[in-house]
């Protein structure tokens, strides 16, 4: 429990996350009870042994070529040159090397972010389901979140509903793409609308209403659906990205915050994330993670691997009644709960050794997660877990 002196921003942020607090707790308690034989959808976590070419890149790096190998690392000019080049495959745009910052993921790329951008009261949008962190980073940061639902049968961004929700107060809004916890990538044509009304936003309120793109998931697609960074429509405009979901490797970080070459007070934004950087606990990939950048940057994990696995998931469940929409990319599947009571119904699950995540927990209700990272064991050994779920309690 925080103690009473503690900040009211920090109150409101803890009280905002209890529910995931709740349920990392019964997680833990899950796993500490866990057979050999159980089956661990919840966290997106890695349920094989991490790629050979991700520890041979590290085993790489790790032995030091001068004395400076594992000094103080800030936004090497080798790291951001490999960003750089990068992002013009993707984008096809030249983005300035100083502009790009080297975080700890995508986690430490928003919180520099947010730290950088957000004044007590100022608003931030973000869309609904959400990444379960981002009303709680908001609130601690002092901000106003402001949940915008997506539309209820694509999931879809509901742009006339984002535009009701713009006030004077507005200073950013959130995008992500492929979307957790839906799966669902936004088209080039939505992107372009949504840059449209934060344009008019803009001059309405007579600021700049930014857009931060939090694109962790952008390798990972499927069916060759399009994806196109909504940073490509929007000059003002910060993306985030993390390494860790391409790599299968949450829990060893390296990330980037990267600004539009076209924003409008680029040299005013790109002084004040480097002062937030530091400010935020020196929020900087490390050394190591820095040097192996350049081999990392080629490695993927197998996207035709979960593509199968999602397929397998998804005629699994229908084939036992469940209601399941195809996600276009991430890790997840979010099949509807059998009882309106997600979390009796995970409950129910674990106590087959079969863990998921509540929808509640990411303002879904009466649905439940299921990621998609599993491994083929594991996915053959829940099925019939799940219809008998089914069976129990549809």
């Amino acid at each position: 429990m925080l103690l009473s002196h503690a900040p009211q921003r920090l109150r409101k942020a803890h009280q905002s996350m209890q529910r995931v607090s709740d349920f990392l707790e019964k997680y833990n308690g899950w796993m500490r009870g866990a057979g050999k034989d159980h089956c661990d959808f919840a966290l997106g976590n890695p349920q094989e042994m991490p790629m050979n070419e991700f520890v041979s890149a590290l085993g790489a790096a790790v032995t030091p070529r001068d004395k400076n190998w594992y000094a103080y690392k800030m936004n090497e000019s080798s790291s951001r040159d490999i960003v750089t080049s990068s992002l013009f495959n993707l984008t096809k745009r030249r983005y300035n090397s100083e502009d790009i910052f080297l975080t700890n993921g995508a986690t430490g790329a928003l919180l520099v972010t947010m730290n950088t951008l957000i004044e007590r009261g100022d608003e931030v949008i973000y869309i609904n389901p959400p990444w379960f962190f981002y009303e709680g980073m908001i609130l601690n940061m002092g901000g106003s979140p402001v949940p915008v639902n997506a539309d209820s049968t694509t999931f879809d961004l509901d742009l006339a509903a984002i535009e009701n929700a713009i006030t004077s107060n507005t200073r950013f809004i959130i995008v992500k793409s492929p979307n957790n916890p839906t799966g669902k990538i936004y088209t080039p044509e939505t992107l372009r609308q949504l840059s449209n009304l934060l344009e008019s936003a803009s001059r309405r309120v007579g600021h700049p209403i930014y857009l931060v793109s939090d694109e962790a998931y952008r390798t990972i697609v499927y069916d060759d659906v399009e994806f196109q960074s909504a940073t490509n429509f929007y000059s003002n405009s910060i993306m985030v990205y993390t390494y860790g979901k391409a790599l299968l490797t949450p829990g060893q970080r390296v990330g980037y915050i990267a600004l539009s070459p076209e924003m409008h007070d680029l040299e005013q934004m790109r002084a004040a994330i480097w002062s937030s950087q530091i400010l935020c606990g020196w929020a900087t990939a490390s050394a190591l993670m820095q040097h192996s950048l350049r081999d990392l940057e080629a490695v993927s994990v197998n996207v035709s691997d979960l593509q199968r696995r999602r397929d397998k998931l998804v005629a699994g469940l229908r084939a036992s009644g469940y209601q399941v929409h195809v996600p276009e990319g991430a890790f997840y599947l979010t099949p509807k709960s059998p009882i309106k009571d997600d979390v009796r119904f995970v409950d129910t699950l674990a106590e087959e050794d079969v863990f998921c995540l509540p929808g509640s927990i990411v303002n879904m209700p009466g649905y439940f997660r299921v990621s998609i990272s599993a491994n083929d064991g594991m996915i053959d050994r829940a099925l019939p877990k799940f219809a008998t779920a089914m069976k129990r309690l549809g």
